[in-house]
Parts: structure tokens; sequence; C-alpha cells
């Protein structure tokens, strides 16, 4: 995985890992990924894959030229998941460094944008 970006013409993704936990915190973090991959910033991947270890998954994850895990509370399990099967290299979004906190954040336009915008600025070259 890519530590700097290069030229534009590589052919490796983005991948974004986001937490999709029962929590309004996962379901704004589910959405943000999801409106990352609508503007084309990244394209969200399966972070159950990546627990499963299921080989397509974790060869497109080790290829892809950055990673991005959204987690939405402090317990990180996107972070966690990515780290217990090998990945070091990612970059991670905990959504309470963003003032959301687990069972206070709306599940609204203005959440998603919020952590959206910084998926986006993280994927940026």
């Amino acid at each position: 995985m890519a530590a700097t970006c290069g030229c534009a013409c590589s052919a490796a993704p983005k991948l974004i890992f986001a937490c999709s936990g029962a929590a309004d915190v996962g379901a704004v973090a589910d959405q943000a990924a999801r409106k990352l991959t609508r503007e084309g910033a990244g394209k969200m991947f399966c972070l159950a894959g990546i627990g499963g270890r299921v080989s397509g998954i974790m060869a497109t994850t080790e290829a892809a030229a950055k990673v991005l895990a959204i987690d939405g509370c402090p317990l990180n399990c996107a972070k966690h998941s990515l780290e217990q099967a090998g990945f070091k290299d990612f970059e991670h979004l905990q959504m309470a460094d963003l003032g959301l906190e687990k069972g206070k954040t709306p599940v609204n336009d203005e959440s998603i944008a919020k952590v959206a915008a910084k998926g986006a600025q993280m994927l940026a070259c």
C-alpha cells in the first residue's frame, strides 16, 4: 500500500472500511462511507470480509493505494479488524475526534457530511 501519492494513473483503489454498528455513530459512519463512494473519493469495502479473512477481499485490500477506517465510537472496531488481519498502513478516522458521540449524534445530512469531508481529506493526496 502506497504511503504517498504518485501519479494519478494507478489502478489501485482507495478503500473505505466503516463501522456499521447498531448505534447512531455506526449509522453515520456507514452513510459517510457511502457518500464518499458516491463522490468518487474511494470505494466502500466489506469490513466483514476482513474479519472473515475472505481471500479476494484481503488481496484487494493489500493492493489498495490507500485505506481508510472510519470508526463511530472509541471501541475502534474497524481499526482493530484491520490490525487483526495484519494491516498496519491505513488512515483512521475516529468520529469522537470530530465531536460526534455515541448516543448523542443525530443521523442526519450534517453529521454525515462532517465525517465525509474529513474522510475525503484523509484519502486525498
